[in-house]
């Protein structure tokens, strides 16, 4: 599904004109294949790191350095800062919409595919990676792996965010948001925004 996948996803990331130089941050999406089938790659940031996003399921990525020159640099120095992996220009797609993170950053996200995982060579950097876990395409399709928070703030306007379940870890947060628009530029026929219920 993705080398057929690429021209279509590279025009539609190309069309939607993200930008992305303004951006923050950026995180790469990192599609990839596991004995055959996609996937996406995501990692447990380290419980080591200060800071509100210390032990949360997360792409690779972080702050725009002064010496990078957009939001693509900086997702694939991230990338190789946090796993030890040189993920070339050519591999990458597009970028999504820039998003705000829960304190007001905001973040491009940058999609790329690194093809089988069995041809990479993983060296996370323990000081802010814990695990690095990969989820099917197929699973999180399943809508029985989906759900839904329903979140209320102080002034009662509410909101809602995708969550997916049953892995390794739950996916929340801006990381669910990003996963859900990757699906949604992947298989717009077959992924349905909002399709279940509440998270369980």
């Amino acid at each position: 599904m993705l080398p057929t996948g690429n021209r279509r996803c590279r025009a539609r990331l190309a069309a939607g004109g993200a930008g992305g130089a303004a951006a923050a941050a950026a995180v790469l999406v990192p599609l990839c294949s596991v004995r055959g089938r996609p996937a996406l790659l995501f990692t447990l940031r380290s419980r080591r790191l200060a800071g509100p996003h210390s032990g949360d399921v997360s792409f690779p990525g972080g702050r725009r350095d002064p010496a990078d020159g957009d939001a693509v640099a900086t997702a694939l120095r991230e990338t190789r800062e946090e796993l030890g992996v040189a993920v070339a220009a050519t591999s990458v797609w597009g970028q999504l919409r820039t998003l705000p993170d829960r304190h007001g950053m905001t973040v491009a996200p940058v999609v790329a595919n690194l093809g089988p995982l069995e041809a990479l060579t993983l060296n996370p950097n323990p000081d802010e990676v814990e695990e690095v876990f990969t989820l099917p395409l197929a699973h999180l399709l399943r809508e029985e792996n989906q759900g839904y928070t329903h979140f209320r703030t102080a002034s009662g306007y509410g909101y809602t965010l995708p969550v997916f379940l049953n892995g390794p870890h739950k996916v929340w947060g801006l990381t669910a948001i990003i996963t859900e628009l990757t699906l949604e530029l992947l298989l717009p026929g077959r992924y349905r925004t909002g399709a279940v219920g509440t998270d369980r």
